[in-house]
């Protein structure tokens, strides 16, 4: 059986924990050699040593300018090119309005949305003609969430994004789709509350789906590989929610 990805060489930024981790093991599992970024070493060292070969890491804050012109760099000089490009990185935090603090919103947007803007616009130089982008979104974004404004805002950023650029990049026939996952068990995701009320807050997450449960960071991923195959090769534009129906109700 072909391994849909076979041959391809990608970047998945946030890579070291969550969504972006399980991407990468799907993404080797389907044949690409696969570059991730992360902040911090300890994880990029952990994640790698789960990945194992063919995975190159580079540790990398997207918000910082210098930073992604090293991962481009490294990637030009060990691949030479990018056929697939997964902006995952990005984070948020809870305010309510009437708490917000300029340091959160200069925070959440450098990193979900000034970081998503030049991580894609610095590997155009890379990407091939054909590639596919993969933006990470949020149901946040198409909902409302209280507490959560200001990271609600930057991944309904996130979304427009696609629908811009996709017009950009029509004489390159790149496509650029978001994918917009709901709640999934992801450290990111636990990591809003104190660790005593973790648990309470997830079950109360899983209440909300209609599914009735959290959803797991591999089946974000299996949805990822679809928007970077060539399954998905009329697919532009879309923002493909994995979120057990959360975006729906």
């Amino acid at each position: 059986m072909s391994k849909k990805l076979a041959g391809k060489v990608a970047l998945i930024t946030g890579g070291s924990t969550g969504i972006g981790l399980a991407t990468a093991a799907e993404f080797v599992a389907q044949g690409a050699t696969v570059f991730i970024t992360g902040r911090r070493q300890k994880e990029l060292d952990t994640a790698l040593a789960q990945l194992g070969a063919g995975v190159t890491g580079i540790r990398s804050d997207v918000a910082s300018m210098a930073d992604l012109d090293r991962v481009f760099a490294t990637i030009k000089e060990h691949a030479g090119h990018l056929d697939i490009l997964f902006a995952n990185a990005g984070g948020g935090d809870m305010l309510p309005l009437g708490a917000i603090t300029e340091e959160q919103v200069d925070r959440t947007f450098a990193t979900n949305v000034k970081g998503t803007l030049f991580t894609v616009q610095k590997a155009l130089a890379l990407l091939k003609d054909g590639s596919s982008i993969i933006l990470t979104g949020s149901t946040a974004g198409a909902k409302g969430t209280p507490n959560f404004s200001v990271y609600s805002a930057s991944k309904a950023a996130v979304r427009n994004f696609a629908r811009s650029w996709l017009l950009d990049l029509k004489p390159r026939q790149i496509r650029v789709n978001v994918i917009s996952p709901g709640p999934v068990g992801t450290p990111g995701l636990a990591g809003l509350v104190a660790p005593e009320q973790q648990q309470a807050l997830l079950a109360h997450m899983a209440n909300e789906v209609p599914i009735g449960r959290v959803g797991d960071p591999s089946e974000v991923a299996k949805a990822v590989t679809f928007l970077a195959s060539d399954d998905s090769s009329f697919i532009n534009g879309a923002e493909l929610f994995v979120d057990g129906g959360t975006a729906q109700i």
